[in-house]
């Protein structure tokens, strides 16, 4: 996968980089007709969105002044990215970024870290970026991960994995977790096959029109060589799964023996780029689209094999509806 990814990825910087580039100049007008070309020519979502970019421009471009200082320029060019509703879009500036966070901030949250401290305890143990346990009297495994930024090494895998050599089962809980590195959702979920399987797909921009792609490259996981586990899992999800943790769940919920629980992922399947304008911000936007294995987008979130939302009862009381939820489906499922 990574070899491929790398290939699409090559000539979409010599795509970018190949592009004219305007002295430095803090203009008003030329930074935002440059982000607004940027963004016209290499961001991946305009039709599948359904987004009328050159009216976005009409709306925007009347509301330029000469003499706007550059705190409000800021201001109304992320504005005027809000428009695209996308959670890997930002400018950034040396005094603030714009970011779109209403992708999750408008969804109950299903999660909370006060439920998940009561869940570990205080032995929980600690590889690399997972926190694990063992819960349900020892028979099921319960690993959370919190951002797919953090270290996920081969080595932090197998202690976790032989430490639940003896369970039946494990929960996996990614709630809340925002993304980071494709390479460590590939690492992990390559724990989970056999057998070499075609998870997905993804594009490249091969011109600057706006339906200019590729035909979809296939991306292959293959399993791994180490510790492998085929028995049955829970993912854990909720609307703040984002970018690599929905790449995640996109692989995982093909493996029969997994199933996705809780709330709706965010989404976020374009990977991004980042690209400069004139005054030296820097804009960051999807620019490749990524494809389940059937060949379709989830940008706008993946739903839950199972369904479940954390109950105002159970937060009263201390509970989290989701990982009880997730202990009796597997319990259940292992006595068959």
């Amino acid at each position: 996968m990574i070899k491929q990814l790398w290939i699409v990825f090559s000539g979409l910087f010599l795509l970018f980089s190949c592009q004219d580039t305007d002295e430095y100049t803090v203009n008003p007008r030329e930074n935002f007709e440059a982000l607004w070309k940027i963004l016209d020519e290499n961001y991946c979502f305009f039709d599948y969105k359904a987004i009328d970019w050159d009216e976005v421009h009409s709306r925007y471009a009347v509301q330029i002044q000469d003499s706007m200082n550059q705190f409000e320029l800021f201001d109304l060019m992320a504005k005027m990215l809000s428009e695209l509703k996308d959670g890997h879009t930002n400018l950034y500036s040396s005094f603030n970024v714009a970011r779109y966070w209403d992708w999750y901030k408008d969804y109950p949250p299903n999660f909370y870290e006060e439920l998940n401290d009561a869940y570990l305890g205080k032995d929980y143990k600690i590889a690399g970026g997972m926190e694990y346990k063992k819960i349900a009297n020892d028979r099921i495994g319960y690993v959370r991960y919190s951002s797919f930024s953090s270290t996920l090494g081969e080595s932090n895998l197998d202690y976790m994995f032989y430490h639940f050599k003896e369970c039946q089962a494990l929960v996996i809980d990614i709630r809340n977790n925002g993304g980071g590195s494709l390479a460590n959702s590939e690492r992990f979920a390559s724990r989970f096959i056999q057998e070499k399987t075609n998870v997905g797909y993804i594009m490249h921009k091969t011109g600057k029109g706006h339906n200019d792609f590729s035909e979809p490259y296939p991306i292959v996981l293959e399993p791994t060589e180490r510790i492998r586990w085929l028995r049955p899992v829970v993912v854990l999800t909720n609307r703040h799964c984002y970018s690599a943790a929905n790449d995640f769940v996109m692989k995982m919920r093909m493996f029969p023996h997994v199933t996705i629980m809780g709330d709706k992922t965010g989404g976020g399947s374009g990977f991004p780029f980042t690209s400069e304008l004139p005054n030296g911000w820097s804009v960051r936007f999807s620019a490749c689209p990524m494809l389940d294995n059937e060949k379709q987008l989830t940008e706008f979130g993946i739903e839950p094999d199972i369904p479940v939302s954390i109950t105002e009862s159970d937060l009263l009381g201390g509970k989290d509806t989701i990982i009880e939820e997730a202990i009796l489906y597997l319990l259940r499922t292992t006595e068959k």
